[in-house]
């Protein structure tokens, strides 16, 4: 399975971006899929999960993250909101052990 991450870009403080990341097989509809990101010097942190009927979102990104998912066409999405700079990293997605490449967000004035 090939996941394909797309979105991140350079983005002042207070605004927002909306990840998408596609798959190539309807793997969604089975597994549970969740973003990740990490940005330099740290390890990787989680962020969201999907499990369908159920989300998470981890507490650092509560109240301004969003996931939403389009079975149809095989994309989850991440909506970020007021992003903050903290909120700089490479973001990746995850579904049964396979992993995008990764797409950069990166918030700064």
């Amino acid at each position: 399975v090939q996941l394909v991450e797309a979105g991140g870009a350079l983005v002042q403080p207070g605004g927002s971006l909306r990840l998408s990341c596609v798959a190539d097989e309807p793997i969604f509809k089975t597994f549970p899929m969740a973003w990740y990101r990490q940005s330099l010097g740290h390890e990787r942190e989680w962020v969201a999960t999907s499990r369908g009927t159920v989300d998470e979102i981890a507490d650092s990104v509560q109240g301004r993250f969003t996931i939403s998912r389009d079975d149809a066409r095989n994309t989850i999405f991440l909506q970020m909101n007021d992003l903050k700079p903290e909120d700089t990293a490479i973001y990746f997605c995850t579904s049964k052990d396979n992993w995008g490449p990764g797409t950069q967000v990166t918030v700064s004035s």
